[in-house]
């Protein structure tokens, strides 16, 4: 406040004029930066250094300013925010995956009363050649609330017998009787309607159909043979000696009137000689000396 301003308004506090919207922004700022000093303790910040200088320097943004106040604005601006968030993606990335640790399940510890009784039936479709098998448990004493379970178990997870690709079991569990294990082929499941399972809630017998898919037709090879050739029109029968043939045929050595003669076979045009046969030598010795 001016000498004048004082003098017309007296020396009261509070009597002064208006202050302006700059003076209004220095008080603002001002009060901001005592306030985020209380509530926030610079020490604790891995970015905040003081220089030589006496400025403040941002270590992420490579900024400076020159008092407190001004570092806490630049921390809430947009630019140190989004390099925060790139610095902490980049730790993520680049930090080694750990091995998170395996959790188990509590296991219900009950006593055993012993194996449940079954049936096993085994059933063959004839027309399709289909094979299944019938597994009815008996589960007298289970628990309340409780229903069989079953499983497919390959023959490389057991410990009991040598594996073997062949089989695989069939497991069937309920509390608190023991875990029985079949030893059924290892053939494709046909998943389909004929693949259920039952559970008689009054007569506490778990029924289980397993069905397997048929194997496919074989040709019959009595289909495949070729058939019989079609029988042919009966042979002529032979006649007698000296009697021409039936139907009528002419005789050898007589032809229809104006059939061309034959020619004898190798015979010549009239005219032409025949080639004379080759000329063997005698051997040297048999030959008589030339004459002089």
């Amino acid at each position: 406040m001016s000498f004048m301003d004082a003098r017309e308004h007296g020396s009261k506090p509070g009597s002064g004029g208006a202050a302006s919207a700059q003076n209004e922004a220095i008080d603002r700022r001002e009060r901001l930066r005592r306030l985020a000093l209380e509530t926030i303790d610079l020490t604790k910040d891995p970015y905040f250094m003081r220089n030589h200088l006496g400025q403040y320097e941002c270590r992420l943004c490579l900024t400076l300013h020159n008092n407190e106040g001004n570092y806490l604005a630049h921390t809430q601006g947009k630019r140190h925010q989004q390099n925060l968030a790139k610095r902490a993606a980049r730790e993520a990335a680049e930090k080694p995956v750990q091995p998170q640790p395996q959790r188990r399940a509590n296991i219900k510890k009950t006593v055993k009363i012993g194996r449940p009784g079954y049936r096993v039936t085994k059933q063959f479709n004839k027309e399709t050649r289909a094979r299944s098998l019938l597994f009815q448990v008996e589960y007298p004493e289970i628990d309340e609330d409780a229903k069989p379970r079953h499983r497919f178990m390959s023959s490389y997870e057991q410990r009991k017998e040598s594996w073997d690709k062949k089989y695989q079991f069939l497991l069937f569990a309920a509390e608190p009787y023991e875990v029985i294990a079949f030893k059924v082929p290892n053939m494709e499941v046909e998943h389909t309607d004929r693949f259920f399972s039952h559970w008689d809630v009054d007569n506490k017998i778990f029924s289980l159909q397993l069905p397997f898919r048929p194997p496919p037709r074989q040709p019959d090879p009595s289909a495949m043979m070729m058939p019989p050739p079609a029988a042919g029109p009966p042979p002529r029968p032979m006649p007698p000696a000296g009697q021409p043939p039936p139907g009528g045929a002419p005789p050898p050595g007589s032809f229809p009137p104006g059939f061309p003669p034959m020619r004898p076979p190798h015979a010549f045009p009239v005219g032409i000689r025949p080639p004379a046969p080759p000329q063997v030598l005698p051997p040297p010795a048999a030959r008589p000396p030339p004459q002089r």
